[in-house]
C-alpha cells in the first residue's frame, strides 16, 4: 500500500529524519514498508485516548530511533511490535515481508508482554523465556522498554486502578531493570512517571518546589564553576558543565529515608563535567584541579572508571564543600562514558556496529540475570524467585578481593558465605570459616568494599540451614536450599525404605489416599514428613502398623463369593420347575455352566444325582445331548413377583472420589432398577466390587452392563458367573 493521508506522510518523513540523525545507516524502504503495514494492520483499532492505535507503535519507534538508537531493524520492529499480538497477522507473515530479524524481535516482544505481573510473575519458567529472548537478541528488551515508556507517558487515559497497577509494575520491575541495562535516562523517567500515579499529591508538590528553586540552582552552579573553568582551559581540556537536577522520585525517596523536608534534601547541589576526550587520565586531571580549589568530603569519593559497575557504568563521583558551605556532588566522565551512562546497552550496540566493542560486551549485560536461572531449580517457589529477581535488580555493589588480588563484585550486605559460593559452589558447600583482611570472622559478617577474603574449607563441612537467613546472593540462597532439600530427600527415602519393608512384613498395602489419611491421623503434615520422622526413629512403626492391621480386618468388606451369590439368587427365585410343575424331584445345578435365575435352562437326567440343571448354551450339555437326547427334560425358573430375578455383576476400574455414587446412579437411573447389595474394595488406586440387583430379563441386565461400562474410570463389567465365560 502507499500512504495517501498527509498526516501519515508527515509522520513517516519525521521518523526517517530522526533515524538518519541517530542511526549508523537507514534502510528507508524497510522503515516505509513497516510504517505502511502497521497503519493498515491497526486501521480499525483505537487507544483509550480515542486516538488511532497506530499512534502508539509510531511513538515507540520514535523512542527507539531517538532515545535508544540502535539500528533500522529495531525501528521497524518497534513499528510492528503489536501486530502479532493484536491483529490477524502472524509472525510467519512478518518473516516473509520483513525478514527473520524483524520477525524474531517482534516475536520476542510478544512473548514477554505477559511476563511481568507486578507483585508476582505467573510462572518461573517465563523468566527463562525472557532470559533466552534477551541473550538471543538484546533488541527485544529495548523495544519492550520503549513500549512501556510510551504507555507510561500516555497513562492519563486509563482508569485509576489500572494506572496504579501499571505504575507499580513499572516502578518495581521496569525501572530497576532499565538501571541494570545502564539506561539511566529511561530509568529516571520510569520512576518519575510511576511516582506521579502512585502518589500524585507528593509528586505535584515536588514539581512546584523544584521549579521554584531552578533559578537559584542555575545561579549557584555558575558561581561554583567559575574558579576551576579557568584551570581547565589552561590544560586545553574541552568540556561542558551542567547542573544535574535530581529527578523527583530520587528526591522523594531521600526525604522519606532521611525523614527530612525538601529544603534540607535539595540543599545538596549536583553538577556533571563531561569531557570531550578519549583519554581517561583527563578525568583524574579534572578531579585534581577541583580538589585544589574546593575541600573534598572524606568517604564521599568513588572511582567507577578504574572499577566499572556491572552495567559498565564509568564515572568519578566526589563531593566537595562549595561556596557558602554548601555540599556539591560532582560527576566527572568522558562523552563516551556519558553516553553509556545515559543509553547503556544502546550505546554498546552502536560501538558493536562500529566494531569497537565485541559480542562479549553485550553478553555481560545479561550475566546477572543468567546467574538467577542457572542456579534456580525448576520447582523453586515462584515467591522465592520473584524475591531474588527484585533483589538482584535493586542491589548496589561492593568490591572485594581474593587472596591473590582478583576482584569480585557482590551485592551490598554480602557475607563470606556469599563470597564462597561466588568463587565456586564446592567452596561454598565446604565453607567452615573465613578470614577477612587476615582476621578470622564469623560467617555472617557483613563485607565492605576493599575487603580481602580467604575461605577456610573442610571436606566434612556441609551447608547449614541457618545460612539461608543471612546470605544475600541468589546463587548462595539457591545452592543452600538445594543442598538442604537433597539431604532431606535422602532422609525421606531412608524412611520410605523402612516403611515399605515393614508393611511387607505385616502384609499390608497402602495407596496414596491411605498414606495421606494415615499421616494426617498421626498428626504429620504429609507422608513425606512421616517418612522423615520414621528415618529419625521417632515413631513406633510396629505399633502403628499393628493398629492398622486390626482396623483393616474390621473395616474390609469381603467381596461377594459366587457360590454365596448363586445360592441367594436361586433361593430368591424359589428353585426350578421341572416340566412346569413344582416337584420334589431331586435336582442340582451343573458346575460347568453355573446357571442362575434369568438364564434359559434345561434339565439332564443323570444316574444317582437326579436331574442336572444346565444352561441351554452349555457346551457340555450339547455334547451330552448328542449322545442321548432322550435324557433332556424341560425345566424353567418360576415367575417371581413382578417378573424380577436377582443378577450379579463384577465391576473393576480406577478408584476416584464419588465412584460408588456414579455406579449406583448408572444402575438406578435405568428403569428404576433396584439394587440388592453393592460391595467395593480399593487397593493401589484401583477398585473391585460386586453388585447384586433385580432385573426383568437378560436384555435388562445387558443394558445395565452397557451403562456401567460408560462410567468414567470403569474398565471392566462382567456377569457374575463363577468360572464361566461372560454372557451378554
Amino acid at each position: 500500500m502507499t500512504i495517501s493521508d498527509p498526516k501519515y506522510k508527515k509522520m513517516l518523513e519525521e521518523l526517517i529524519k530522526v533515524c538518519k540523525q541517530n542511526l549508523p545507516s537507514v534502510n528507508e524502504d524497510l522503515i516505509t514498508r513497516s510504517f505502511e503495514f502497521s497503519v493498515e494492520a491497526h486501521k480499525n483499532d483505537l487507544r483509550s485516548s480515542g486516538d488511532p492505535y497506530f499512534i502508539h507503535p509510531y511513538h515507540v519507534a520514535l523512542i527507539v530511533a531517538e532515545e535508544l538508537p540502535l539500528d533500522d531493524i529495531t525501528v521497524a520492529s518497534a513499528l510492528l511490535h503489536d501486530v502479532a499480538e493484536d491483529t490477524e497477522f502472524n509472525i510467519n507473515l512478518l518473516s516473509k515481508e520483513f525478514g527473520n530479524e524483524v520477525a524474531e524481535i517482534v516475536d520476542g516482544v510478544t512473548k514477554i508482554s505477559g511476563i511481568f505481573r507486578g507483585q508476582e510473575i505467573t510462572k518461573a519458567e517465563n523468566y527463562r523465556k525472557l532470559l533466552l529472548s534477551m541473550v538471543k537478541d538484546v533488541r527485544v528488551i529495548l523495544v519492550k522498554f520503549a513500549d512501556r515508556l510510551h504507555n507510561m507517558r500516555t497513562l492519563d487515559f486509563v482508569n485509576p486502578e489500572k494506572q496504579r497497577r501499571i505504575a507499580q509494575e513499572t516502578l518495581e520491575i521496569y525501572a530497576p531493570f532499565a538501571h541494570r541495562f545502564g539506561l539511566g535516562r529511561i530509568k529516571w523517567e520510569f520512576e518519575d512517571l510511576s511516582f506521579k500515579y502512585l502518589n500524585r499529591d507528593a509528586y505535584e508538590e515536588l514539581v512546584k518546589k523544584v521549579a521554584a528553586k531552578r533559578k537559584e540552582r542555575e545561579s549557584y552552579i555558575k558561581k561554583f564553576g567559575e574558579p576551576f573553568t579557568e584551570k581547565l582551559n589552561e590544560y586545553n581540556l574541552k568540556y561542558e558543565i551542567n547542573g544535574r537536577a535530581k529527578h523527583l522520585y530520587s528526591i522523594y525517596r531521600k526525604m522519606v529515608r532521611r525523614n527530612k523536608p525538601f529544603e534540607e534534601i535539595y540543599d545538596l547541589f549536583a553538577i556533571r563535567i563531561i569531557l570531550d576526550t578519549k583519554n581517561t587520565y583527563d578525568c583524574y586531571t579534572t578531579l585534581g584541579i577541583i580538589n585544589q580549589i574546593y575541600l573534598p568530603v572524606p568517604d564521599r569519593f568513588k572511582d567507577y572508571i578504574s572499577i566499572p559497575k556491572t552495567n559498565n557504568y564509568q564515572s568519578i563521583h566526589t563531593t566537595v564543600v562549595g561556596p557558602d558551605g554548601r555540599l556539591v556532588e560532582i560527576q566527572i566522565r568522558t562523552k563516551t562514558m556519558h553516553e553509556v551512562a545515559e543509553r547503556g546497552v544502546a550505546a554498546h550496540w552502536r560501538y558493536k556496529e562500529s566494531k569497537s566493542a565485541s559480542d562479549k560486551d553485550l553478553e555481560n549485560w545479561v550475566n546477572w540475570i543468567r546467574d538467577i536461572f542457572e542456579n534456580a531449580s525448576r520447582d523453586e517457589a515462584r515467591k522465592d524467585l520473584m524475591e531474588s529477581f527484585k533483589l538482584n535488580l535493586y542491589q548496589d555493589e561492593i568490591y572485594v578481593f581474593t587472596p591473590k588480588g582478583d576482584l569480585r563484585r557482590l551485592p551490598v550486605n554480602s557475607t563470606p558465605v556469599d563470597f564462597a559460593f561466588e568463587i565456586h559452589s564446592k567452596v561454598g558447600y565446604h565453607c567452615i570459616g573465613a578470614k577477612v583482611n587476615g582476621k578470622i570472622v564469623p560467617l555472617d559478617t557483613m563485607l565492605h568494599s576493599g575487603d580481602q577474603l580467604e575461605i577456610i574449607t573442610s571436606k566434612t563441612q556441609h551447608p547449614n540451614k541457618n545460612w539461608v537467613k543471612f546470605v544475600t546472593t541468589h546463587k548462595a540462597k539457591t545452592a543452600i536450599r538445594k543442598w538442604i532439600k537433597k539431604e532431606e530427600d535422602d532422609i525421606v527415602k531412608a524412611g520410605k525404605d523402612i516403611w515399605e519393608k515393614k508393611i511387607k512384613k505385616f502384609k499390608l498395602s497402602f495407596d496414596q489416599s491411605d498414606l495421606d489419611k494415615l499421616a494426617v491421623s498421626l498428626k504429620f503434615d504429609n507422608p513425606r514428613h512421616m517418612f522423615k520422622t520414621i528415618a529419625q526413629g521417632k515413631v513406633n512403626l510396629d505399633e502403628i502398623l499393628s493398629t492398622s492391621k486390626e482396623k483393616e480386618k474390621k473395616e474390609k468388606v469381603p467381596v461377594l463369593e459366587f457360590n454365596t451369590f448363586a445360592e441367594t439368587a436361586r433361593s430368591s427365585a424359589g428353585g426350578v420347575l421341572v416340566e412346569g410343575l413344582d416337584s420334589s424331584v431331586m435336582y442340582s445345578y451343573a458346575k460347568c455352566c453355573n446357571p442362575i435365575p434369568g438364564d434359559p435352562v434345561i434339565g439332564y437326567i443323570t444316574i444317582g444325582e437326579g436331574i442336572k440343571i444346565h444352561r441351554k448354551t452349555c457346551n457340555n450339555l450339547l455334547k451330552l445331548s448328542e449322545i442321548d437326547s432322550s435324557k433332556l427334560i424341560p425345566v424353567q425358573w418360576p415367575e417371581a413377583e413382578a417378573n424380577l430375578f436377582v443378577a450379579g455383576l463384577t465391576v473393576m476400574g480406577e478408584d476416584s472420589p464419588g465412584i460408588l455414587n456414579e455406579i449406583s446412579h448408572a444402575i438406578v437411573s435405568y428403569q428404576n432398577t433396584n439394587i440388592k447389595s453393592i460391595n467395593i474394595n480399593t487397593s493401589d488406586s484401583t477398585f473391585e466390587g460386586s453388585v447384586t440387583l433385580y432385573v426383568h430379563n437378560i436384555e435388562h441386565l445387558t443394558k445395565i452392563i452397557d451403562r456401567l461400562k460408560k462410567v468414567r474410570g470403569v474398565y471392566s463389567v462382567e456377569r457374575f458367573e463363577g468360572s464361566t465365560s461372560q454372557v451378554n
